[in-house]
């Protein structure tokens, strides 16, 4: 049952324990009572009590004496000596040990509800303020912590764009040498060394990809997330990216098809952005789709949104591994088996983008069947 507080009296003489429980009971406060300093002490330190009126001398004991063990069990608990010859000396010391205020015997009902009443008030402000002072405490934590990530995360994407622009020049160079050597141009191969530098062009050829990709990634969380976003034509920027690719279907002999409207949808990103996002999405569906198949790519409106599916007949994804695509570095375990090259950061890329400009994405799939990649980004009414 709930009650207005829980009290507990702590006074040698009964008629002073009856009187105040005839007085607390019947307005809803939850009582208990000792006799005794000893059963006092015990009942403070296995109970729980907002507010504990204390007789200052007992046959076993002073009502002072208990003032420290209450305050060790709970800070905001109130105490309230109860005395028939309260001096300035004993106020003073029992103030400065913890105790709240002094009820004079005799007391009327009156005094003792009201006394109780302001106790029981100052233990809910001084609760009060220990719980802004929490907040306050781990809102500052938070916001250390939060600084302390940015400034991890800033030191990443650093790191990771110094380390791929090192990389860029070297992988660039050794992929010429190879390239010279496979063309003959510094003298004839035997078969042995042409297939080994086949094997040498195809690592080189991973390595520049996923240092592009860290580029893209690092530009993604920094350089790119710099720029103010602007109106971008999502026919305008899917159209070149179209273009981009046809050769590459044409190449893998997969079918390439798009269903554009002819309105200028409009969302709220960047040009590099929204590129990025869609050549991603294209460049994954066509690498995955074995020959023979179809990539198919649909615009449309939906609920406010302009919605971006690539919908491909590919090798699919499994549902396990369904859950964690856009995680980095995270590939699909039939897409390794079938030696599919790639670093696991391409729908991570997207991901970050299309959060960045307010938007969704979301991946359907079956293994042995294809997948569709759809993005939602808010749509721009016209003339905005």
């Amino acid at each position: 049952m709930e009650t207005k507080g829980r009290i507990l009296i702590i006074d040698d003489d009964e008629g002073i324990r009856k009187g105040c429980c005839r007085v607390l009971q019947p307005q809803e406060y939850s009582v208990e009572t000792a006799d005794s300093f000893r059963v006092g002490l015990q009942k403070i330190q296995d109970g729980q009590y907002d507010l504990i009126l204390l007789d200052v001398m007992m046959p076993d004991g002073q009502g002072v004496d208990l003032l420290e063990p209450i305050l060790a069990r709970d800070p905001e608990a109130v105490s309230i000596l109860i005395t028939g010859y309260a001096t300035v000396e004993l106020a003073v010391e029992a103030i400065k040990r913890g105790a709240y205020d002094f009820i004079a015997k005799p007391f009327t009902a009156q005094m003792l509800l009201m006394t109780v009443e302001q106790g029981l008030q100052k233990r809910r402000l001084s609760m009060e303020a220990r719980r802004l002072q929490d907040i306050e405490r781990q809102a500052a934590e938070l916001a250390q912590a939060k600084e302390q990530a940015e400034r991890l995360q800033e030191f990443k994407s650093t790191f990771a764009t110094l380390v791929a622009h090192e990389l860029r020049a070297p992988v660039g160079a050794s992929q010429s040498l190879v390239r010279t050597l496979l063309h003959g141009l510094a003298g004839d191969l035997n078969e042995k060394q042409t297939d080994i530098l086949k094997r040498v062009e195809l690592r080189l050829d991973a390595l520049l990809a996923l240092v592009n990709d860290l580029l893209t990634l690092a530009a993604s969380k920094s350089l790119e997330a710099e720029k103010p976003l602007q109106p971008v034509s999502v026919r305008s920027v899917l159209q070149h990216v179209l273009e981009r690719f046809q050769d590459t279907a044409m190449e893998k002999q997969v079918t390439l098809q798009n269903l554009i409207p002819d309105q200028n949808l409009t969302v709220q990103a960047t040009e590099d952005g929204l590129d990025t996002i869609l050549s991603n999405l294209l460049g994954n569906a066509i690498k995955y789709t074995p020959s023979g198949g179809s990539v198919r790519v649909e615009v449309a409106v939906k609920n406010n949104c302009v919605s971006v599916s690539v919908i491909d007949t590919g090798i699919g994804i499994s549902g396990n591994d369904l859950a964690q695509l856009g995680n980095e570095f995270f590939r699909a375990q039939n897409a390794k088996q079938q030696g599919f090259p790639g670093t696991g950061l391409g729908l991570s890329i997207v991901k970050t983008f299309v959060q960045r400009f307010g938007g969704e994405m979301e991946i359907k799939s079956l293994e042995g069947e294809g997948t569709t990649v759809m993005i939602n980004l808010p749509r721009l009414e016209e003339g905005v």
